[in-house]
């Protein structure tokens, strides 16, 4: 039995709890600063307030506050916050850590360089460490996974990358159960990549929905050949840049392509897409969200100025990525959803 500290108490982190927990394992949820009201229902009612399903008996939660003391005996912290909570998980959490800790993050995301680089969230908390001179083992997790359909003990796949093999058999071994199925991968980049860049182009692929709506009418029946259109020149895309990150195993596309899957068929991704193709500029469409939180956006936007970047290098060409730059036009311009469509088509 391990001890296995998640730090997050959002869906995604709390999810998580259940194969952990259902394991056999000591199972402690840490809420971050943003999740003070979770972590107080939680405790009253053993159960996250958008889950249907309570949590498994045993588990313990914290307000962060508290975080030393859960972090105490700990053999594994998950790491569960959103992608806007990385820079806070790296100056909050990591400095506390000891020497040694196993660390597993499920945050999905690139951040872009000023000279067109995409790095992964591991790599960034990496330089942190390595210039406080800390050691500890950073490993992720990619693949097709949706927190609810976790909580429902849904059949799920899910990829573990990290640079050494025995941690990762480690945690392999501490969270499989037999509806959450664990591959492995020395293949960070990769990974991690394939699973971000699907948060962009799974925007493109909703943006034929609202396309459809708009001209058929809300209630019309789904239209699947322009859906599967913009799959596919998605998954062209998202192929040319692992490559161009120089991914150790392309064929770790697969991970992002599923998680792709599962991100087009529901979230906040999908409906931000499809009010986009109803014809709402990205301001109207957040403001009709709500203020949620849109992590495809964001990874869009970074991954759309490293490839000009780079174009501009004469190291990538802008007509590689039709689909990606007309996202970039669409998020930065307030330019109206037209998909090119003959810019998808090849000749070989």
């Amino acid at each position: 039995m391990a001890v296995v500290t998640i730090v997050g108490a959002g869906m995604m982190g709390s999810a998580l709890a259940f194969p952990a927990r259902e394991n056999g394992n000591e199972v402690r949820i840490v809420g971050t600063h943003l999740d003070r009201e979770i972590i107080d229902r939680s405790r009253e009612t053993n159960r996250h307030p958008k889950f249907e399903k309570d949590f498994p008996e045993g588990i313990r939660f914290y307000q962060i506050e508290e975080l030393e003391e859960a972090i105490k005996d700990t053999d594994v912290v998950i790491g569960g916050v959103s992608s806007f909570g990385v820079e806070w998980f790296g100056e909050k959490v990591l400095p506390v850590l000891p020497d040694g800790m196993i660390v597993l993050t499920v945050t999905k995301g690139l951040m872009d360089t000023p000279d067109g680089k995409l790095l992964t969230y591991p790599r960034l908390w990496q330089e942190k460490l390595d210039a406080m001179g800390r050691k500890v083992s950073l490993n992720a997790i990619g693949g097709p996974c949706t927190s609810y359909e976790l909580v429902a003990h849904d059949q799920t796949e899910v990829a573990f990358c990290g640079e050494d093999r025995n941690v990762l058999e480690y945690l392999r071994e501490v969270m499989t159960t037999d509806y959450y199925h664990i591959s492995l991968s020395a293949d960070i980049t990769g990974i991690e990549s394939a699973v971000a860049l699907k948060n962009g182009y799974a925007l493109g692929i909703a943006l034929t929905i609202g396309l459809n709506q708009k001209e058929f009418g809300i209630d019309s029946p789904l239209h699947f050949n322009s859906q599967a259109a913009v799959f596919g020149q998605g998954m062209k895309e998202m192929y040319r840049l692992l490559e161009f990150q120089n991914a150790l195993c392309l064929e770790n596309l697969c991970v992002g392509v599923g998680d792709l899957y599962v991100t087009v068929y529901g979230g906040r991704t999908r409906l931000v897409g499809i009010l986009l193709g109803r014809g709402l500029n990205i301001d109207e469409a957040k403001a009709e969200l709500n203020g949620v939180t849109l992590e495809s956006l964001v990874v869009a936007e970074r991954v759309a100025r490293a490839v000009k970047v780079n174009v501009e290098k004469g190291i990538l060409k802008a007509e590689d990525f039709p689909l990606l730059m007309h996202i970039d036009e669409i998020i930065m311009d307030k330019k109206e959803v037209n998909i090119p469509w003959e810019s998808f088509t090849f000749r070989k």
